[in-house]
Protein backbone atom coordinates (compact mmCIF):
# COMPACT_ATOMS: atom_id res chain seq x y z
CA UNK A 1 0.00 0.00 0.00
CA UNK A 2 1.71 3.01 -0.57
CA UNK A 3 2.53 5.89 1.44
CA UNK A 4 -0.61 8.31 0.33
CA UNK A 5 -3.02 5.51 0.65
CA UNK A 6 -1.93 5.01 4.39
CA UNK A 7 -2.33 8.19 5.37
CA UNK A 8 -5.82 8.55 3.77
CA UNK A 9 -6.77 5.62 6.03
CA UNK A 10 -5.33 7.13 9.03
CA UNK A 11 -6.98 10.22 8.38
CA UNK A 12 -10.62 7.84 7.93
CA UNK A 13 -9.82 5.75 11.36
CA UNK A 14 -9.12 8.91 13.15
CA UNK A 15 -12.60 10.75 11.88
CA UNK A 16 -11.01 13.99 9.94
CA UNK A 17 -13.77 12.42 7.08
CA UNK A 18 -16.95 12.66 9.81
CA UNK A 19 -15.65 15.91 11.37
CA UNK A 20 -16.13 17.91 7.51
CA UNK A 21 -19.03 15.87 6.51
CA UNK A 22 -20.83 19.00 4.71
CA UNK A 23 -17.21 19.60 2.70
CA UNK A 24 -17.48 15.52 1.71
CA UNK A 25 -20.49 15.94 0.83
CA UNK A 26 -19.69 18.44 -1.72
CA UNK A 27 -17.32 16.86 -3.17
CA UNK A 28 -19.09 13.54 -3.45
CA UNK A 29 -21.98 15.38 -5.18
CA UNK A 30 -19.36 17.27 -7.66
CA UNK A 31 -17.93 13.60 -8.65
CA UNK A 32 -22.12 12.88 -9.67
CA UNK A 33 -22.03 15.67 -11.52
CA UNK A 34 -19.22 15.26 -13.51
CA UNK A 35 -19.83 11.09 -13.96
CA UNK A 36 -23.60 12.01 -15.15
CA UNK A 37 -22.87 14.64 -17.37
CA UNK A 38 -19.52 12.38 -19.15
CA UNK A 39 -21.42 9.47 -18.91
CA UNK A 40 -24.81 9.73 -18.98
CA UNK A 41 -27.49 9.43 -16.32
CA UNK A 42 -28.03 5.72 -15.97
CA UNK A 43 -26.00 4.24 -13.43
CA UNK A 44 -26.36 0.35 -15.21
CA UNK A 45 -24.58 1.52 -18.14
CA UNK A 46 -21.98 4.50 -16.68
CA UNK A 47 -19.58 2.58 -14.19
CA UNK A 48 -17.57 6.07 -12.87
CA UNK A 49 -21.53 7.01 -12.15
CA UNK A 50 -22.20 3.94 -10.26
CA UNK A 51 -19.03 4.11 -8.59
CA UNK A 52 -19.57 7.49 -7.29
CA UNK A 53 -23.17 6.53 -5.97
CA UNK A 54 -21.97 3.51 -4.12
CA UNK A 55 -19.40 6.46 -2.37
CA UNK A 56 -21.97 8.82 -1.53
CA UNK A 57 -24.37 6.12 -0.44
CA UNK A 58 -21.23 4.62 1.91
CA UNK A 59 -20.87 7.82 3.53
CA UNK A 60 -24.64 8.28 4.27
CA UNK A 61 -25.42 11.02 1.69
CA UNK A 62 -29.14 11.58 1.21
CA UNK A 63 -30.53 10.10 -1.63
CA UNK A 64 -32.15 13.24 -2.69
CA UNK A 65 -29.02 15.26 -2.87
CA UNK A 66 -27.56 12.14 -5.28
CA UNK A 67 -30.38 12.67 -7.74
CA UNK A 68 -30.40 15.99 -7.60
CA UNK A 69 -26.40 15.72 -8.38
CA UNK A 70 -27.70 13.19 -11.29
CA UNK A 71 -30.04 15.88 -12.76
CA UNK A 72 -27.56 18.16 -12.60
CA UNK A 73 -24.87 16.30 -14.01
CA UNK A 74 -27.52 15.78 -16.93
CA UNK A 75 -28.45 18.91 -17.42
CA UNK A 76 -32.12 18.07 -16.39
CA UNK A 77 -31.58 20.77 -13.77
CA UNK A 78 -29.78 24.18 -13.91
CA UNK A 79 -26.56 24.17 -11.38
CA UNK A 80 -23.33 25.83 -11.83
CA UNK A 81 -21.08 24.67 -14.80
CA UNK A 82 -18.13 22.30 -13.50
CA UNK A 83 -15.03 21.89 -15.09
CA UNK A 84 -12.55 18.96 -14.41
CA UNK A 85 -8.83 20.10 -14.74
CA UNK A 86 -5.46 18.00 -13.17
CA UNK A 87 -2.28 20.02 -12.01
CA UNK A 88 0.71 18.68 -10.97
CA UNK A 89 3.79 19.36 -8.38
CA UNK A 90 6.35 19.07 -5.80
CA UNK A 91 6.40 18.78 -2.36
CA UNK A 92 8.47 18.87 0.44
CA UNK A 93 11.63 16.45 -0.23
CA UNK A 94 10.83 16.04 -4.39
CA UNK A 95 7.58 13.99 -4.13
CA UNK A 96 5.58 14.35 -7.24
CA UNK A 97 1.61 15.73 -6.63
CA UNK A 98 -1.24 15.42 -8.37
CA UNK A 99 -4.36 17.07 -7.75
CA UNK A 100 -7.47 16.31 -9.26
CA UNK A 101 -10.05 19.07 -9.02
CA UNK A 102 -13.90 19.97 -9.99
CA UNK A 103 -14.29 23.56 -10.34
CA UNK A 104 -17.25 26.41 -11.64
CA UNK A 105 -13.77 29.23 -11.19
CA UNK A 106 -10.46 27.71 -12.93
CA UNK A 107 -8.71 31.29 -12.16
CA UNK A 108 -9.65 30.83 -8.46
CA UNK A 109 -8.69 27.15 -8.19
CA UNK A 110 -5.30 27.70 -9.43
CA UNK A 111 -4.68 30.67 -7.03
CA UNK A 112 -5.65 28.86 -4.40
CA UNK A 113 -3.80 25.40 -5.40
CA UNK A 114 -0.09 27.17 -6.25
CA UNK A 115 -0.56 29.17 -2.54
CA UNK A 116 -1.05 25.96 -0.86
CA UNK A 117 1.93 24.32 -2.58
CA UNK A 118 4.18 27.56 -1.78
CA UNK A 119 3.01 28.02 1.84
CA UNK A 120 3.40 24.34 2.55
CA UNK A 121 7.42 23.82 1.29
CA UNK A 122 6.27 22.80 -2.39
CA UNK A 123 5.51 24.48 -6.01
CA UNK A 124 3.11 24.08 -8.74
CA UNK A 125 4.33 22.52 -11.41
CA UNK A 126 4.27 22.29 -15.18
CA UNK A 127 1.81 20.05 -17.02
CA UNK A 128 3.11 16.40 -17.73
CA UNK A 129 6.13 17.58 -14.85
CA UNK A 130 4.75 14.16 -12.62
CA UNK A 131 1.93 12.42 -14.35
CA UNK A 132 4.64 10.21 -15.78
CA UNK A 133 5.39 9.28 -12.22
CA UNK A 134 1.74 7.65 -12.05
CA UNK A 135 -0.46 5.11 -13.78
CA UNK A 136 -3.97 5.02 -13.24
CA UNK A 137 -5.67 1.64 -11.86
CA UNK A 138 -8.79 0.26 -10.52
CA UNK A 139 -8.17 -0.38 -6.83
CA UNK A 140 -10.90 -2.78 -4.70
CA UNK A 141 -10.06 -2.93 -0.82
CA UNK A 142 -11.48 -5.98 1.17
CA UNK A 143 -11.13 -6.61 4.97
CA UNK A 144 -9.03 -9.53 5.58
CA UNK A 145 -11.85 -10.96 7.95
CA UNK A 146 -14.12 -11.15 4.99
CA UNK A 147 -12.20 -13.69 2.63
CA UNK A 148 -9.60 -16.03 3.16
CA UNK A 149 -6.26 -15.33 0.88
CA UNK A 150 -6.33 -17.94 -1.46
CA UNK A 151 -9.62 -17.95 -2.31
CA UNK A 152 -9.90 -13.89 -2.81
CA UNK A 153 -6.33 -14.62 -4.81
CA UNK A 154 -8.10 -17.60 -7.30
CA UNK A 155 -11.67 -15.14 -7.90
CA UNK A 156 -9.52 -12.00 -8.29
CA UNK A 157 -6.74 -13.37 -11.08
CA UNK A 158 -9.68 -16.05 -12.58
CA UNK A 159 -11.69 -12.76 -13.60
CA UNK A 160 -8.40 -10.19 -14.60
CA UNK A 161 -6.90 -8.64 -11.99
CA UNK A 162 -3.49 -7.65 -11.66
CA UNK A 163 -2.43 -8.18 -8.46
CA UNK A 164 -3.59 -8.92 -4.76
CA UNK A 165 -1.74 -7.11 -1.84
CA UNK A 166 -2.15 -6.86 1.55
CA UNK A 167 -1.95 -5.03 4.82
CA UNK A 168 -2.38 -5.82 8.12
CA UNK A 169 -6.07 -5.37 8.00
CA UNK A 170 -7.06 -5.54 4.66
CA UNK A 171 -6.66 -6.82 0.86
CA UNK A 172 -6.36 -4.48 -2.36
CA UNK A 173 -7.03 -5.71 -5.74
CA UNK A 174 -5.23 -3.92 -8.41
CA UNK A 175 -6.84 -3.91 -12.17
CA UNK A 176 -5.98 -2.14 -15.15
CA UNK A 177 -8.80 -0.04 -15.85
CA UNK A 178 -10.51 -1.99 -18.66
CA UNK A 179 -10.60 -4.83 -16.56
CA UNK A 180 -11.99 -2.97 -13.28
CA UNK A 181 -15.69 -3.84 -14.31
CA UNK A 182 -15.33 -7.67 -14.58
CA UNK A 183 -13.28 -7.95 -11.57
CA UNK A 184 -15.62 -6.07 -9.21
CA UNK A 185 -18.15 -7.61 -10.74
CA UNK A 186 -16.80 -11.31 -10.11
CA UNK A 187 -15.99 -10.28 -6.17
CA UNK A 188 -19.49 -9.03 -6.06
CA UNK A 189 -21.16 -12.19 -6.89
CA UNK A 190 -18.50 -13.96 -4.74
CA UNK A 191 -20.95 -11.87 -1.91
CA UNK A 192 -17.31 -10.54 -0.98
CA UNK A 193 -17.85 -6.68 1.10
CA UNK A 194 -15.83 -3.97 -0.07
CA UNK A 195 -14.10 -1.37 1.76
CA UNK A 196 -14.05 0.68 -1.25
CA UNK A 197 -13.72 0.42 -4.73
CA UNK A 198 -12.41 2.83 -7.02
CA UNK A 199 -10.44 4.54 -9.93
CA UNK A 200 -6.81 6.62 -8.58
CA UNK A 201 -3.79 7.03 -9.50
CA UNK A 202 -0.53 4.53 -8.65
CA UNK A 203 2.99 5.62 -8.16
CA UNK A 204 5.29 3.91 -10.18
CA UNK A 205 8.34 5.21 -8.52
CA UNK A 206 8.34 6.35 -4.58
CA UNK A 207 10.35 9.45 -2.46
CA UNK A 208 10.96 8.35 0.74
CA UNK A 209 10.33 10.93 3.63
CA UNK A 210 12.58 10.68 6.62
CA UNK A 211 13.18 14.32 7.66
CA UNK A 212 10.71 15.73 10.71
CA UNK A 213 9.82 18.99 9.26
CA UNK A 214 9.51 17.32 5.38
CA UNK A 215 7.07 15.00 6.67
CA UNK A 216 5.33 17.31 9.17
CA UNK A 217 5.10 19.72 5.89
CA UNK A 218 4.49 17.24 3.35
CA UNK A 219 1.57 15.79 5.60
CA UNK A 220 0.22 18.93 6.36
CA UNK A 221 0.20 20.34 2.36
CA UNK A 222 -1.67 16.63 1.54
CA UNK A 223 -4.45 17.74 4.22
CA UNK A 224 -4.54 21.59 2.96
CA UNK A 225 -5.41 20.49 0.05
CA UNK A 226 -8.13 17.09 0.36
CA UNK A 227 -9.91 20.35 2.45
CA UNK A 228 -10.30 22.31 -0.56
CA UNK A 229 -13.75 22.02 -1.73
CA UNK A 230 -12.55 22.43 -5.38
CA UNK A 231 -10.04 19.16 -5.02
CA UNK A 232 -11.68 16.14 -5.58
CA UNK A 233 -8.45 14.08 -5.31
CA UNK A 234 -4.90 14.08 -4.56
CA UNK A 235 -2.13 11.59 -4.96
CA UNK A 236 0.94 11.67 -4.40
CA UNK A 237 4.69 9.37 -4.18
CA UNK A 238 5.68 9.47 -0.43
CA UNK A 239 6.72 6.59 1.50
CA UNK A 240 7.73 7.30 5.01
CA UNK A 241 7.46 5.11 8.38
CA UNK A 242 3.83 4.30 10.07
CA UNK A 243 5.09 5.64 13.16
CA UNK A 244 5.92 8.92 11.59
CA UNK A 245 2.45 8.53 10.22
CA UNK A 246 0.96 7.90 13.34
CA UNK A 247 2.76 10.77 15.15
CA UNK A 248 1.99 13.33 12.80
CA UNK A 249 -1.79 12.50 12.28
CA UNK A 250 -1.92 12.45 16.36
Amino acid sequence: MSGHSKWHNIRLRKGAQDAKRGNLFTKLAKEIIMAAKNGGGNPDNNLRLRLSIQKARQYSMPADNIKRSIQRGTGEIEGAAFEELTYEGYGPAGVAVIVEVATDNKNRTVGVIRNLFSRNGGRLGETGSVGYRFRPIGLIVIAKSAVDEDTLFGIALEAGAEDVRSDDENYEIVAQPEDFAAVRQALEEAKLPFVSADFTMEPTDTVHVEAKEDIEQLLRLIERLEEDDDVQNVYANFEMSDEAMEAAAG
